[in-house]
């Protein structure tokens, strides 16, 4: 009998020690599992990069082929846009078809007087037109965006008169200008808008040229003169840049606006009222950046 109940007691441990080995099993097989969806979930975070936190008060990214709309902030803002400007001063003055090659003067009324903006163009200095059109694209210059205005036919009031029209034409409704190089507060315009003002300049290969060359020399009849583009990005190898213009006055704060390549996307962007010497190109770049991981996780889930 004794011995009955001796295996009996023996059988009931042997059961209770495999179900306890069954549940460290459970357990394990749980935690792999767990672990294998952490990691499948990272993948997962990795695959859909997040929309990268921009700076600038207003911004637009549009695919520039199919007009998708990529990163939208602010996008219907009235915002002053300073030197952007000059984007439509140059397609009004090409649209003209006045002589580039001719000689124009800076005159003391091309000399800022709302702002005191600095100019590296002395009053007196003689340059074609075609100069002035690439100084004022390249370096932003005040005085050369004046000077083409002025020698307009029909003189400066015509040209923004011109300027004005040239934006309805294009269905700029947020847009209107009322100096030729920005120094109003009254040139106002929309991301949307910039990004269509962006891309009718586009068209136009001068302004691509102009508003993407690195430098140049110009003979002033006085002396030789360099100047630099205003866009430090046109420098970087990282970025293929097909139209660039700065803008910046205290009201508008600082602006950019391109028509770049990245990822195998032709991209519009837009970047208005950013604060601070370096957002501007921190939002770019960072535009940039997401674009490619963008571009990455696409290729990770196809493959």
């Amino acid at each position: 009998m004794a011995r009955r109940y001796g295996i009996a007691i023996l059988s009931i441990l042997l059961s209770v020690w495999l179900l306890d080995v069954q549940g460290a099993a459970g357990s394990s097989k749980s935690s792999k599992s767990i672990t294998a969806h952490k990691k499948h979930s990272s993948v997962k975070a990795m695959r859909t990069p997040k929309n990268p936190v921009l700076r600038s008060a207003s911004v637009l990214v549009k695919d520039q082929q199919t007009g998708e709309v990529l990163i939208q902030k602010q996008t219907e803002a009235i915002l002053p846009i300073a030197s952007i400007t000059k984007l439509m001063t140059a397609m009004v003055v090409l649209d003209a078809g006045i002589d580039l090659s001719e000689s124009i003067i800076i005159e003391p009324t091309d000399v800022d007087t709302l702002l005191y903006s600095p100019s590296r163009l002395p009053v007196g200095t003689r340059l074609s037109r075609k100069n002035a059109l690439l100084l004022a694209l390249m370096a932003s210059e005040n005085r050369a965006a004046n000077a083409l205005g002025r020698t307009y036919p029909g003189g400066l009031e015509a040209f923004v008169l011109e300027m004005n029209a040239k934006a309805k034409s294009l269905g700029l409704s947020n847009t209107h200008f009322k100096d030729t190089a920005g120094l109003s507060s009254g040139n106002t315009s929309s991301a949307r808008d910039l990004a269509r003002m962006v891309d009718a300049a586009y068209n136009y290969p001068l302004v691509r040229e102009f508003t993407t060359r690195e430098e140049a020399t110009i003979f002033s009849g006085r002396r030789t003169l360099e100047f630099h583009n205003t866009n430090r990005l046109v420098q970087n190898p990282r970025w293929q840049i097909g139209l660039s213009k700065t803008g910046f006055t205290n009201e508008a704060g600082r602006c950019l606006v391109m028509q770049a390549s990245v990822a195998r996307r032709h991209l519009l962007i837009v970047l208005l009222d950013s604060q601070g010497r370096l957002t501007r190109i921190g939002d770019a770049n960072r535009i940039r950046h997401w674009m490619e991981e963008q571009s990455l996780a696409q290729q990770k889930r196809q493959g």
